[in-house]
């Protein structure tokens, strides 16, 4: 594909860009003048996959935070966001000669026909969505061809995702502990060494024993069918929102954090604790955090 220069004329262009009922063919158009190397934006011009990768991954996990907390009214934005990084890198790639929109919608589409042969081809409907999720993992494998077993498990992965990720890639060859008993005696373990890697190791050993006990709490998490990701934003969530209620009580009081100590903010973070569950409680919450 030989890199692409702007199709339209200015007059077309400039109607086109104004047109707020132009819908993809719009927003294609848009990128196409910004990375424009005489008349575009300085700062897009000089982007490229590896400088625009950071915002892409930014913008889907906040797709994945409206959602969590069901942000309805913020989530067409998010996801327009999302899609203008997919723009973005398909201009790039198009001004490369890799690739270009059509042909990346094209990809797609075409993987979605091939990988659903229940919906778009002859084979029967009647599956569990197990069984089709063990079908797509196979037509996958296909594809792929002769690999190693932990082949394509991408690196820019959220580390705990990309664990859990590589255990079960390992899972299906059998490399797996069959209970959660056996990770729980791993965890302890690794819990053992942290400490003595924490009194006699170097900074960079206590970084390696700290990392596999992160490895076994992903595995943990797979085990017992947890998002580890998620129970860990949950976490975060629970932290802020106690501390804020720190905050509050402080504020009260004429004080700030900063003011505070903490056998004081403790006991407030139990208070805010004990507040949680009787209103939980109130409520019929099932929360026990």
């Amino acid at each position: 594909m030989a890199p692409s220069t702007n199709p339209l004329s200015r007059n077309d262009s400039d109607a086109l860009i104004a047109n707020p009922q132009g819908g993809l063919p719009r927003l294609l158009e848009i990128m196409a003048r910004l990375r424009d190397p005489d008349s575009g934006c300085p700062w897009d011009i000089e982007q490229n996959f590896a400088t625009i990768a950071p915002y892409t991954i930014e913008e889907a996990y906040e797709v994945a935070d409206a959602i969590e907390r069901k942000a309805w009214g913020e989530l067409e934005g998010e996801l327009g966001d999302l899609l203008l990084q997919s723009v973005y890198h398909a201009r790039i790639g198009q001004e490369a000669g890799l690739f270009d929109f059509n042909s990346i919608t094209k990809a797609i589409a075409d993987k979605m026909v091939a990988r659903h042969p229940h919906v778009f081809g002859e084979e029967s409907r009647d599956k569990s969505a197990e069984q089709q999720t063990r079908d797509w993992e196979r037509l996958k494998a296909a594809e792929r061809g002769p690999a190693r077993v932990l082949d394509g498990v991408a690196l820019g992965l959220p580390a705990l995702t990309r664990a859990v990720k590589l255990q079960k890639r390992a899972a299906r060859v059998g490399f797996d502990w069959p209970s959660t008993d056996q990770v729980l005696d791993k965890i302890i373990e690794e819990s053992r060494e942290l400490v003595e890697a924490r009194d006699s190791l170097s900074a960079a050993e206590q970084a390696e024993e700290f990392g596999d006990l992160l490895f076994v709490m992903a595995n943990l998490a797979r085990h017992m069918s947890i998002d580890p990701e998620a129970a860990l934003r949950a976490a975060n969530e629970k932290f802020t929102r106690r501390f804020a209620r720190i905050e509050d009580c402080l504020e009260e009081l004429g004080k700030t954090p900063a003011t505070s100590n903490l056998a004081e903010m403790d006991a407030l973070w139990d208070r805010a604790k004990a507040e949680e569950k009787v209103a939980n409680a109130e409520h019929g919450g099932l929360r026990r955090d």
